[in-house]
């Protein structure tokens, strides 16, 4: 595959501290099948969708004992310019930029919100290997309760032109594209989250039928945030998996409705 333009999502993982179940859950809701744990490096374990690599799953590191929260990784060609871009406009760089062997180099950050994210420069591991198929991710919004830090922060650091939604409902809601590929949403939280709630970014997983997957995810213990509703996008459902990630499923062939307007901002 080619390797992902500056700021384009390339790569998911998430940290658990029960690993095997983490396997369990998103091999019975997303039929994934996982690879071989890499001792070397943390035992890293990646998760294969129709044999294709979509995500990986690591327990925690020493002194990282957190909740479990998906991290979206954004592409770069250079991290540790990356990690420069992020500090000159008010986010934090949690992780310094860390080789990874031949696979590549990355950085963990924080934008001036508290939305956590990552940032990978591809080596011989170039990201996913699919995208949009089902069991693969497809789409992701960062979700902040201070989007105007998060619309000077992203197209400052990456090279995003920003579209406003048009909503009936006052919604607000921004994409952050390259070129004219959307990328990347933006929602303003709501009071409709708890204030302990953090700001986090939301994973999109693409599945064949959203509600037969979130009935798969509620028996093996997940909890239904909001969902299943059909969208001019697709029929999607927000879910927490056992261990308080959360993601969302997405059925994109289901779709109703008409596409909103977008406008340049």
């Amino acid at each position: 595959m080619a390797v992902q333009p500056e700021g384009a999502p390339c790569w998911a993982d998430a940290m658990f501290t029960d690993v095997e179940g983490a396997k369990t859950f998103y091999g019975d809701v997303l039929g994934w099948t996982f690879g071989e744990a890499s001792s070397e490096y943390g035992n890293y374990t990646q998760a294969y969708a129709d044999g294709k690599a979509v995500a990986a799953v690591v327990p925690p590191m020493p002194g990282q004992d957190g909740p479990a929260a998906w991290c979206l990784y954004l592409a770069s060609d250079d991290v540790g310019a990356t990690a420069r871009k992020i500090r000159e406009n008010g986010g934090e760089v949690l992780m310094e930029p860390m080789q990874v062997g031949d696979f590549g180099s990355m950085v963990l950050a924080r934008d001036p919100g508290g939305v956590v994210f990552g940032v990978w420069q591809g080596g011989t591991h170039e990201g996913f290997e699919a995208r949009g198929e089902c069991g693969s991710y497809c789409w992701a919004e960062v979700f902040t309760r201070e989007p105007e830090k998060s619309d000077a922060f992203f197209p400052a650091v990456f090279p995003y032109r920003t579209k406003q939604m048009e909503s009936p409902d006052h919604m607000d809601f921004r994409v952050f594209q390259l070129g004219e590929d959307p990328v990347l949403g933006r929602m303003r939280m709501t009071d409709e989250f708890p204030p302990e709630f953090p700001p986090y970014i939301n994973l999109y997983f693409a599945v064949d039928d959203c509600d037969a997957a979130v009935g798969r995810a509620t028996a093996h213990g997940g909890v239904l945030r909001w969902g299943p509703m059909d969208t001019p996008f697709g029929r999607f459902a927000s879910l927490s998996d056992p261990q308080g990630a959360v993601f969302s499923v997405i059925d994109m062939s289901r779709t109703e409705g008409e596409m909103p307007r977008m406008t340049d901002v």
